[in-house]
């Protein structure tokens, strides 16, 4: 297939994976707003939708590897597109982001992050938030789940190295919770910018779980380690050799 016919193709797969979101969210708004499990379950729909519609549209599949936390874990993704956080929120029960404050604003996004108990973060004010978000669990008014953050903060293209970001470490010592951290290959085929999706198998990788009691600086050595080995494994795999 030309790399003609496979733009125009992730053209239309981008612009319907939009509408979907419409669609899904208006479907089960009613549901959403009467409880937090009709608006994971319809945050649950659209991540099968997405995954299902790009596996014809642009020969895109997505394999689960590993065992999905189902417990009070913190989750630790390496993030590189959109996909990972609908592919890691997909296979776990009850996932809750650490997210930008100013997503909460955004249409459906916004309103059916804050339903499933996503924590916004403002920035340049993370310490505060993390502080009130620890003092929030310990209270017992945080939402049960698996607490996701992006280490990195950001999306990072595959090769490309950044820094991880110490306030995971801050929250692994005060919630006294295991990590387990998350590595994908999805960049290869979503790339952070433009339209063109690749096809291809991408893998998200849940790997060994870090359980509580290391010094911060300790597991954040070790956090790093872990997803940027694995990640470059499977970058590799994926034919990534940048």
């Amino acid at each position: 297939m030309s790399n003609a016919v496979q733009w125009v193709r992730s053209l239309i797969f981008n612009a319907q994976m939009y509408l979907a979101m419409l669609v899904i969210g208006l479907i089960y708004l009613p549901a959403a707003i009467i409880s937090r499990q009709g608006a994971i379950a319809g945050c649950h729909a659209y991540c099968r939708y997405i995954r299902w519609s790009a596996s014809w549209m642009i020969g895109l599949r997505c394999e689960i590897r590993g065992e999905p936390p189902t417990d009070e874990v913190m989750v630790t993704p390496k993030h590189q597109s959109f996909m990972d956080v609908l592919m890691i929120y997909g296979a776990i029960p009850r996932g809750k982001f650490i997210m930008k404050s100013i997503l909460k604003y955004a249409p459906i996004i916004g309103q059916f992050g804050l339903r499933i108990g996503c924590i916004p973060v403002d920035r340049g004010k993370r310490g505060q938030a993390i502080k009130k978000m620890v003092a929030d669990v310990r209270a017992g008014r945080a939402l049960p789940g698996q607490l996701i953050i992006y280490p990195q903060g950001t999306r990072i293209a595959p090769g490309v190295k950044a820094p991880y970001k110490i306030g995971t470490g801050a929250l692994y010592k005060e919630l006294g919770q295991p990590v387990v951290p998350v590595a994908t290959n999805i960049g290869v085929y979503w790339p952070k910018r433009g339209v063109m999706r690749n096809p291809g198998t991408a893998v998200f990788e849940f790997l060994p779980r870090i359980e509580p009691g290391l010094e911060v600086g300790d597991f954040m050595t070790r956090l790093e380690e872990e997803i940027e080995t694995a990640s470059d494994r499977l970058n590799k795999e994926a034919g990534f050799h940048g």
